[in-house]
């Protein structure tokens, strides 16, 4: 809201810019007049967000893993950097994010695939790449993510439609929001090296009412495209009194 109010002051040439270079370029302004504690608040948040990124490499956590004499188990046999977060101690950290955080999130954007009963979790680090050892894993290029389309288990090898193709290019510090069941794969990373967190979360009781429904076309885009078609066809064969 603050950043709005001021963008009608910008100098004439900034106008046509991006949203983001905008929103920078009110930023630094920002802090260059704000008091000396918020700027030293800002830099010390940039500066422990990196000293957490670096704390968290899965070198650094397999090498506790070891020394501490624990079993390390792979999150999948595709990729072969990489760990379950949990045989480090993090499932109660990982727990609070699913509790505070994708629910409350994912609640308002997908009230219709049982996120309000979310009971469990399975996170995992990927590593991608041939250079393992750049920094932090945020130098990168390629391993864009593509989305497919939303289908249950009955339409998971249907064809996906024109307008349910979409895009993705990683930005480091960001996180991606998406339902189990939107269909994706990533890229390959082309050089550099990637790391994903990656948090699954379940719900129990959703996967329980699955087992009784026929119909998903709450969330599934073939099972929807279905019932228009369906409700169209009906509307085309009823009898219509013109008198």
């Amino acid at each position: 809201m603050l950043l709005s109010s001021l963008e009608k002051y910008l100098p004439p040439q900034l106008l046509s810019l991006p949203h983001d270079s905008k929103a920078n370029y009110m930023r630094d302004i920002l802090l260059r007049y704000s008091p000396e504690g918020e700027g030293t608040r800002v830099l010390k948040h940039r500066d422990h967000r990196q000293r957490m990124l670096a704390s968290y490499k899965v070198e650094n956590s397999e090498r506790w893993v070891h020394d501490a004499n624990f079993r390390i188990m792979r999150q999948n046999t595709v990729n072969r950097y990489g760990a379950v977060l949990d045989d480090f101690g993090k499932e109660g950290i990982l727990s609070k994010m699913m509790d505070d955080f994708v629910r409350p999130i994912a609640k308002v954007l997908f009230p219709h695939v049982g996120v309000s009963t979310l009971d469990s979790h399975h996170g995992f680090i990927v590593e991608y790449g041939m250079y393992r050892d750049v920094e932090l894993g945020e130098q990168f290029s390629g391993g864009e993510l593509f989305f497919r389309s939303v289908r249950c288990d009955k339409h998971i090898n249907s064809e996906v439609q024109s307008e349910e193709v979409l895009d993705y290019c990683h930005v480091p510090g960001y996180a991606v929001l998406h339902r189990g069941r939107h269909r994706h794969g990533a890229r390959a990373t082309t050089s550099g090296c990637r790391v994903n967190l990656i948090l699954w979360c379940r719900s129990s009781v959703f996967k329980e009412m699955k087992k009784y429904q026929t119909d998903f076309s709450r969330w599934c885009g073939e099972c929807e495209h279905t019932k228009r078609a369906r409700h169209k066809l009906s509307i085309a064969t009823t009898p219509r009194n013109w008198s």
